[in-house]
């Protein structure tokens, strides 16, 4: 009698094993390459290959990539033309990556966290990054800096940050959208 009891515990416990496996397989829970956002937070890592900061996510047709440092997810492959700053938001806005809307204009700080001032020559990127048509230039972020008539710009040509004056009609500047974190309008 206790082996056939203790038997049948066995096979319950199995059986709720494995359905728990099956549904993480699944894709009904976060994956284990996800970061929770801190920003206090570096990968220690010895190489790039052992740890890797960036994955891109396949589930999104590889067109978006997850920051493990930030849990931010950027789009793979930012727009190679130049936009105003009101329409950079516009862009960002409406735009769909890996099927998905909900994109917006990064923070200053967030566009910052990918630059890399190690690296020479530009673009300023971390070593093993999977992005491409990156531009050795500004990007715009959608803080305002002081007032409305300034914006702050990353440059990833020479890892700059800095203020623009007349912003929305004059400059034009590369847009690299992203989803998660805070995102703020200031």
């Amino acid at each position: 009698m206790k082996n056939r009891l203790f038997y049948t515990f066995g096979l319950i416990v199995f059986v709720m094993v494995a359905f728990a496996t099956s549904s993480a397989e699944a894709g009904g829970v976060i994956g284990p390459y996800y970061a929770t956002p801190s920003w206090d937070q570096q990968l220690a890592c010895d190489a790039p290959s052992r740890c890797p900061r960036f994955k891109v996510l396949s589930n999104w047709n590889n067109e978006a990539v997850l920051d493990k440092e930030t849990g931010l997810v950027w789009e793979q492959s930012p727009s190679t033309i130049t936009f105003t700053w009101e329409l950079a938001q516009h862009h960002c806005n409406t735009l769909v990556v890996g099927d998905r809307m909900g994109w917006r204009l990064p923070t200053v700080q967030e566009l910052a966290s990918l630059v890399d001032l190690s690296v020479y020559p530009g673009p300023f990127l971390p070593a093993g990054h999977p992005f491409s048509n990156v531009q050795s230039a500004p990007y715009w972020p959608t803080t305002l800096a002081f007032d409305s008539s300034y914006a702050w710009y990353v440059h990833f040509g020479n890892g700059a940050m800095g203020r623009v004056f007349g912003f929305e009609s004059v400059n034009d500047y590369f847009v690299w959208c992203v989803r998660g974190g805070q995102g703020s309008f200031q």
